[in-house]
Order: structure tokens, then C-alpha cells, then sequence
């Protein structure tokens, strides 16, 4: 959703990169974008004719296992959530139920997901399709064990390796028994993620523990030792080999799927702003003929290039130089640069605790370390991505309807107390939002009235803005979903400090080249804003804690210390966004895409890096597919 990705630099990408998304045949994880993630149930109207599914169901899409949760409560409202059990995701809620007879549908807003079937006169299956782009049937089965009010011996998990050859492999069980006694088990090969095989023929009788593994045709068979605590026995799919067991207190999650292998155009001499437009033409061409910017798709990018004080903003596919487009993510840029100000101002310090810049009495005082103001920006205030009220009217707009009022409920019942060790990087869009509408709070304006007074009006950025202007409008170009279909522009209420700004690459032009040169502002108005955004510039890129592995975060931008780069990306549902500055080579770009994310990552992130390698005179990343 929100495609509000978070940022992911392995490369990098969304409103953020890696948010929960389903794609045909498997979840795929975005980071960074404005990606959302927690959509709370939607109620419906049961009929009185409707089959009963209260209850769980499981389920496999490919090789992924889901779980539904389901429930309806005594007013016949339905509400539910969806696990992928692979990926550790849990909770994802469900929303949009409709239910008549043995008909029912439900969507999962948070990953663009929607599934639609019928339920068996027994409620015991649901038969149907889940749609995410590429159709693909999905069965779910009740899930109608009751587990033993006493665990036997061997219930619980296990992990062993398994010696074949040269390979390691780790060997997990998930082993329960139910109130009758029976033994039951799940088996992962976690190197290999294969998750959730199931077991048969499953017995413990007397301290020997035995099953079969159906669909590897393999069997295991071992004794209990005294202390309940290791498995040992033998492996069997062809020729025995050694496998012993050890209790573990709670599961390991497979390694996540190497990446796709990455194709690189070789290096060239460092290109110019002068000559960019010409070397991304040529290396565009496959992609505007039949890939990403290919006349079918709609799909349009404008970029803006400045090296050396040298500029160019030009366009490709259905795109203007001067459109406008949602920059999703990218917003937290402007937010970290407008809290830089009110602290060079003296209306706020970084320490603050968040608390103190909200309405009184919105959240407790928590007994010990509490969520400053840092924390908020530099993405380590512990705040989850996305808060758990989150319940859009209309998905294909989904943030028009939570509001500031949403906001201060989610943070009284979350609270604002941290741990005394200073929380891991863990973006969040709701902190952002957060931290937007607390310094809004402390002006004593509204967010995007802030912003123009101590970032827009200074640099001049006329094109820059929340809501659009009917000029504006017309130049807003319309944007698309990953599949290429048309998405609705969405509207930020109280995210609009994680995601709202909707941009040029003009404009984003000169706020890179600000970033780039923050000695040498071109001003476009004297005010007291203006009087202090040089050292404002200067103290957001400041890096002030470690993000990813091998990156540091100022407020909120990225520091790659490889290419030197600053950055950051974005995407919404219908547009994506990257930019990056770099000092140390005087060069800086911007690109705006009019299509989201897709299973494949993010095409303007792509664009992105090979800009900046083609600056650099590196191998680029290839554009061609």
C-alpha cells in the first residue's frame, strides 16, 4: 500500500522499500516507500443465509503458507487478519468483507491484495482466488486442532542440521499434540525455505519420537533424552544419515531469497549534466520501447540533473518537464530539513521528548527514556511502520481519512516510553507523521502551511506543495499502479509529513542542488526562515545513527558511504520517486515516476543509481528490462 516504502539500500527504493505486498505466486517484502502496513478490520453485515467461517483457516499461495484469522462478532460484524507464515508477517488485517450466502470476498488493503471464493456449507473450506495482479487460486482449510491442555514431552520446536555432503542444512520442527493425544509436526528445511512441509505417521511412545515427510519421501526416527531437551536420531531419503535435535525457545526465519542476479553497462567516462540526456536516452531505449516506459504503459519520468552548477530537467515517455508528481517518501526529507529550522530558530531542540510539542494531555508521561524528537527523525523512536487503527474507507485513497484525532488515540494507547538501550533502526511512516504534525502543533499551524513558511517560500519552490492548486492540477500527471492500470492520487491527513508533498523535477531540482550547496542558497525571499536555512541544510545531514547494514541516517536522509551519496526514495499507489546528492563529486539528480512499485523493486530507484553511476563514471546498473 503506501507504497510508503521504507527505504531499503540493498539497493535502494519506496515511500519507502520492502512492505508486506503479495505478487502472483509469493509475498514479496517492500522497505521503503509510503508503505503501509496494518489496515484494521472493516465490519460488514452478515446475511442470514451465510455459511459460518469464524474460525482459522490455512492456506498456501506458491510456496508460501498464510494463516486467516477470521471472526464475527455478536452483531454479525466480520473482521480478520492474514499471516505469512514464511516471512514472519503477522497480523496484516483484512477489510471490505462481503458475505451472501456461500459467496465471500475480503481484501487485504496493506498489500493491494483482494481474495474471492465460497465457502463450503461447513464454513470448513473457502475455494477461491486471490488477486494481486496475476490471479491465482487459493484454497484455505479450518484449521480445527485443539491442543492438549497438557504438552506432551516432545511438543514444542527443534532445531537440527543435517550433514549431506558438502551442504549444511538447518532441519526445523514445529511439534504439537492435541487433546487426544496425537502427535502432530511441520518440518523446514530453513536454507532451503522450504517452510511448513508436513509430517505424517507422526508417534511418540515410550521415549522414541518417529515421522515421515511426505513430499521429500523422508523419515526420521530417535530417541527423547532424559532431559526432554535433545532429539537424536537418524535421517532417512535414500541413505541414512545422522540428525539430532535441540530444543529451541522459539522458531528461526529462513534467509531471505537471493536477490535476482543485478546486470550492469559497462563503465564509461563520467557523464556531464550536459550530456545526460543523451547517455540515459540511448541507455533507455529497450525501456521505452518495451519495458517500463514502454507507449502501452503510460508510464513517464522526469528527471533533473545538476553537476558542477550545471542543470538539466528533461522528461521521457507520456511525462512533461514540468509535471507534477506525489514524491511519496521523499516528504521525510522536507520534514527532517523543517525541524532542522525550529531548532536553529530556538522553538524546539532535538532532545525534546514528542510528548511535550503535542495538545496537553494527549499521551501519559512514561516513567523512564521517552521518544524525542531525534529519534522520530532518524528512525529509531521504536514507533511500529504503521499504527494498528489504520482502517481505510477506500483503499485506492487510503490515508485521506485518518486523521490527527486517529494519530493522538493510536500514540495515548501505544504510549511514548522507549527502552533505556536506544531502539534499532525501524523505519516508520506513522513516525514521521508523527513528528510532521507535532512540530505543526508546535507552531501553532497546520503542517503544510509550516512547511511553505520555513522550506518553500525561502527556496522558492512554487511547484511544490500538498494540495494542488487547479493550475497545478492540470499539470498533475496521472499515475499508475505497478500492473500499469490507473491509480487514485491519494491524499495525506495526518501522514502528510511522511508522504504528501506532491513535486516537480524542477523543483526537487533545486532542492537537491540547496542540499548540495547549503553555503550558497539562491534565495527567493528575505524572512527569518530564510535567515537561518543555510545551517539548517547543513545540521539535516548531519549523520547522527547507523540504519541498514553499511548505512547511516541524518534527519531522515540516507548516507551511503560507498558512493558518497545522500538519498532517499518514495512511492505512493500510483507514483515512485528517488533523489540523492553527493558532495564529495558536486553532482545531485531527481527522478519522478508516474507508476508504483511492482514485484520487481522499484524502476525509479534503478533510474536513480545508474544516474548517479553514470556521474561517477562506474558501471551502471542496466535499464534495459
Amino acid at each position: 500500500m503506501l507504497a510508503m516504502r521504507e527505504p531499503e539500500r540493498i539497493p535502494a527504493s519506496c515511500f519507502s522499500r520492502r512492505l508486506v505486498c503479495f505478487a502472483a505466486a509469493a509475498i514479496i517484502l517492500f522497505f521503503s516507500c509510503f508503505v503501509v502496513r496494518g489496515f484494521a478490520p472493516t465490519a460488514w453485515a452478515q446475511s442470514a443465509s451465510a455459511a459460518p467461517v469464524a474460525g482459522e483457516y490455512l492456506g498456501t499461495l506458491g510456496p508460501l503458507h498464510l494463516k486467516l484469522h477470521l471472526a464475527v462478532d455478536a452483531n454479525g460484524k466480520m473482521s480478520g487478519t492474514l499471516d505469512s507464515l514464511d516471512q514472519g508477517a503477522k497480523g496484516l488485517p483484512c477489510a471490505d468483507f462481503e458475505q451472501d450466502g456461500q459467496a465471500l470476498s475480503f481484501a487485504v488493503p496493506s498489500v493491494h491484495g483482494t481474495w474471492k471464493g465460497t465457502v463450503s456449507s461447513d464454513g470448513g473450506t473457502l475455494s477461491g482466488t486471490w488477486d494481486q495482479g496475476a490471479p491465482t487460486p487459493v484454497k484455505f482449510i479450518r484449521d480445527s486442532f485443539v491442543p492438549a491442555a497438557k504438552p506432551s514431552a516432545v511438543d514444542g520446536i527443534w532445531l537440527g542440521t543435517l550433514q549431506a555432503g558438502s551442504m549444511s542444512l538447518r532441519v526445523q520442527l514445529h511439534v504439537k499434540s492435541n487433546q487426544a493425544g496425537q502427535e502432530f509436526c511441520t518440518n523446514d528445511s530453513v536454507d532451503q525455505r522450504a517452510m511448513g512441509m508436513e509430517c505424517a505417521n507422526v508417534q511418540f511412545i515410550a521415549g522414541s519420537f518417529f515421522f515421515d515427510v511426505p513430499i521429500v519421501h523422508g523419515h526420521w526416527e530417535g530417541k527423547l533424552a532424559s532431559d526432554g531437551n535433545t532429539l537424536t536420531g537418524t535421517w532417512s531419503q535414500g541413505s541414512p544419515l545422522p540428525l539430532n535435535f535441540a530444543r529451541q525457545a522459539a522458531a528461526i526465519q529462513p534467509p531471505p531469497p537471493p536477490p535476482p542476479p543485478v546486470v550492469y553497462d559497462p563503465a564509461a567516462k563520467p557523464a556531464t549534466a550536459a550530456d545526460i540526456e543523451e547517455v540515459l536516452k540511448n541507455d533507455l531505449a529497450e525501456a521505452l520501447k518495451s519495458g517500463e516506459l514502454a507507449p502501452s504503459t503510460g508510464a513517464g519520468v522526469s528527471i533533473g540533473v545538476v553537476e558542477h552548477g550545471v542543470r538539466r530537467v528533461f522528461s521521457f515517455g507520456t511525462a512533461k518537464a514540468d509535471s507534477i508528481f506525489e514524491i511519496g517518501s521523499i516528504t521525510k526529507t522536507f520534514t527532517g530539513l523543517v525541524l532542522a529550522q525550529m531548532v536553529e530558530q530556538g522553538k524546539v531542540k532535538l532532545d525534546d521528548p514528542v510528548r511535550e510539542l503535542l495538545p496537553s494531555g494527549t499521551v501519559a508521561k512514561p516513567a523512564g527514556p521517552e521518544i524525542t524528537l531525534v529519534d522520530l527523525a532518524t528512525q529509531h523512536s521504536g514507533l511500529p511502520r504503521m499504527p494498528d487503527d489504520f482502517n481505510p474507507t477506500d483503499n485506492a485513497n487510503p490515508y485521506a481519512d485518518y486523521h490527527t484525532a486517529n494519530m493522538y488515540a493510536f500514540l495515548a494507547k501505544n504510549g511514548v516510553g522507549k527502552p533505556a538501550q536506544q531502539p534499532p533502526y525501524l523505519y516508520s511512516n506513522f513516525g514521521f507523521g508523527l513528528l510532521g504534525q507535532a512540530l505543526a502543533a508546535r507552531a501553532g499551524s497546520s503542517y503544510e502551511q509550516l512547511l511553505k513558511q520555513e522550506v518553500l517560500l525561502p527556496l522558492g519552490l512554487g511547484d511544490t506543495t500538498i494540495t494542488l492548486s487547479p493550475a497545478l492540477k492540470a499539470r498533475f500527471i496521472a499515475g499508475h499502479a505497478a500492473s500499469h492500470e490507473p491509480a487514485h492520487a491519494w491524499d495525506l491527513d495526518a501522514f502528510a509529513g511522511a508522504g504528501g508533498i506532491r513535486s516537480t523535477a524542477g523543483d526537487m531540482l533545486a532542492y537537491v542542488e540547496a542540499n548540495l550547496h547549503p553555503e550558497a542558497l539562491r534565495l527567493a525571499a528575505k524572512s527569518a526562515e530564510a535567515g537561518t536555512l543555510s545551517k539548517a541544510l547543513v545540521a539535516s545531514h548531519e549523520l547522527r545513527a547507523d540504519a541498514f547494514p553499511g548505512q547511516r541516517i541524518a534527519l531522515a536522509w540516507h548516507f551511503d558511504p560507498v558512493s558518497g551519496n545522500y538519498w532517499h526514495n518514495g512511492a505512493t499507489g500510483g507514483y515512485s520517486s528517488y533523489a540523492f546528492f553527493n558532495p564529495k563529486g558536486d553532482y545531485a539528480a531527481v527522478v519522478l515516476l508516474n507508476t508504483s512499485i511492482g514485484d520487481k523493486g522499484s524502476f525509479a530507484d534503478r533510474v536513480g543509481e545508474h544516474i548517479s553511476e553514470r556521474l561517477a563514471g562506474k558501471q551502471a546498473i542496466s535499464l534495459a528490462k
